[in-house]
């Protein structure tokens, strides 16, 4: 294929959330297609039934290959990875089929992007619930393509345009974040970001900020002494590196400077402290995107919403905005390589 524009794999999601409806209003939208080619990795018949639900005049074009696409508008180019029959499926009511189905998406996007078949991943909603009636070992999208891909180190990003946030650690307790905290795992997760942001991004000299965990960044160890004995001496190590990088500063003015364009990412100790001021900005539009793998992989900033799924009202803001960022990091890719 000479066409410029990347060959984006959207995977369908948890067939019985809002990933089947959210990628029929995604590419109901024509612009889109100014920016890549999408390609959906999913069921035909729960396609299918999206189309219906939200009254779509626009087709399904069956392909087996991404090199087979047309990557028009009016048509989506699917690939059958799955023979679900929507009549039997209920909504929000995962199933051990539903679940086998929406691994195999992800599994098939993940070996199409190593094999340079398409450039990226943009990935719909998953739940834990669904993989462990699949019987999968893993708990989310992360875990599963970091194994398929045999990265051992990734990050989670959260990515908007006015605030980028990179957590240190995820999923687990408030009471296990300190204990947690190692100078290594923090330059870790400085080194992904800034590899990121320079390789993905576009950016030349990223500026990285670093919280602190503790009220006022500790204020000289008096709220606390993880800030002098582990975050300031892994800012002076990442530094000592070569990396723009700069903290602890403490988390209640951190990002407002950092979405008034002080900085080009936050660096955050724990799941909430990034997580909330990011939503408060980019709640509808937010981008997940994966630091550290081989490949580009982007995720919607949701859940599979069971309350809401097959009523046809799920925004596909945060779908939109993940297939352009996989766009804009794949051909940042293209033009640095």
């Amino acid at each position: 294929m000479n066409e410029k524009r990347p060959v984006i794999g959207i995977t369908m999601g948890d067939p019985v959330g809002i990933g089947p409806e959210i990628i029929v209003s995604a590419l109901d939208q024509p612009d889109l297609y100014k920016w890549c080619r999408p390609l959906v990795l999913g069921d035909p018949s729960v396609m299918e039934h999206a189309l219906a639900l939200k009254a779509s005049p626009i087709t399904i074009h069956r392909t087996t290959a991404p090199e087979t696409g047309r990557y028009t508008f009016g048509a989506i180019d699917l690939m059958p990875l799955s023979q679900l029959e929507s009549k039997r499926l209920s909504p929000g009511e995962p199933t051990p089929e539903t679940g086998r189905a929406m691994i195999d998406y992800i599994t098939r996007g993940v070996d199409l992007a190593m094999g340079n078949q398409i450039q990226a991943i943009a990935t719909c909603p998953i739940t834990k619930t669904a993989m462990k009636l699949a019987e999968s070992t893993f708990h989310g999208h992360t875990e599963l393509i970091a194994h398929r891909t045999n990265t051992p180190k990734v990050a989670m990003m959260m990515a908007g345009d006015r605030l980028k946030v990179v957590l240190v650690t995820i999923h687990i307790p408030l009471s296990e974040v300190a204990p947690g905290l190692t100078q290594d795992e923090i330059i870790n997760t400085i080194r992904l970001t800034s590899t990121a942001l320079t390789e993905r991004f576009g950016m030349k000299e990223p500026r990285i900020a670093v919280a602190g965990l503790n009220p006022h960044a500790g204020e000289d160890a008096m709220f606390g002494t993880e800030e002098e004995e582990i975050i300031s001496p892994a800012v002076d190590r990442a530094r000592d590196e070569g990396f723009n990088v700069s903290g602890p500063y403490p988390p209640d003015t951190l990002f407002f400077n950092a979405a008034n364009g002080k900085f080009d990412t936050v660096v955050c100790m724990y799941h909430d402290q990034g997580l909330i001021p990011f939503k408060m900005i980019h709640f509808s539009d937010g981008v997940n995107t994966t630091l550290g793998l081989p490949i580009i992989r982007t995720s919607v900033d949701h859940g599979t919403a069971y309350d809401i799924a097959w009523k046809g009202v799920a925004d596909p803001s945060s779908l939109v905005a993940a297939i352009r960022m996989a766009a804009l990091q794949a051909e940042t890719s293209r033009q640095l390589s």
